[in-house]
């Protein structure tokens, strides 16, 4: 992959990793359909010379190519242009280090989070709002807490997940539904 273009897709794919992974892949899998996309207006292009020199120079590897873009990419690339150039130096390092990350999943793990992602967006804002704060909250735990919450939910079973996204969902409000049962304690090994 060119390394100029390492800093855009660093920004946008650390920022989809990072604000959908750790929590919504603790949701299980619904058996609903998904609701049928909404209809967006068709995107207007953006024009080369709309784009600052800064984002240029930044996106200068496209800028032969840029009309042939879709307009959708043309957007998508000005916009985490504009996000990358307003990065401090260490929040662009910690992008970088996202990006590599990224690029060495295996593909199917990739294709995993990219779906993940996808459902994530597809929430209604006040359920993507639940989820970061969730995620939030995960990432203020001390590192071991976080350790050993992931350990118990790569080793539990499908119901033993669903019980425990019940489980959290009731702490959240204050108490077990009169109808739910306490999930059991995970396995000690």
């Amino acid at each position: 992959m060119n390394n100029r273009r390492a800093p855009i897709y660093a920004l946008l794919l650390g920022v989809a990793v990072l604000a959908a992974a750790p929590s919504f892949a603790q949701q299980p899998p619904t058996a609903a359909p998904a609701a049928p996309p909404a209809v967006q207006p068709p995107q207007t292009p953006v024009p080369w010379s709309s784009l600052s020199p800064e984002q240029q120079r930044l996106l200068s590897r496209f800028g032969s190519e840029w009309n042939t873009l879709p307009p959708a990419r043309q957007q998508a690339l000005a916009h985490g242009s504009q996000r990358w150039l307003g990065m401090s130096p260490a929040d662009r390092t910690q992008a970088g280090e996202r990006f590599s990350r990224w690029q060495s999943l295996p593909q199917d793990q990739r294709h995993a989070l990219r779906e993940r992602w996808q459902r994530f967006q597809a929430l209604p804002p006040s359920q993507q709002a639940v989820v970061r704060e969730n995620f939030r909250r995960f990432q203020q735990l001390p590192p071991e807490r976080r350790q050993m919450l992931r350990q118990q939910w790569n080793r539990a079973s499908p119901a033993e997940r669903q019980q425990m996204v019940q489980h959290a969902r009731e702490r959240r409000m204050g108490g077990p539904a009169p109808h739910m049962q306490r999930p059991p304690p995970p396995p000690h090994h």
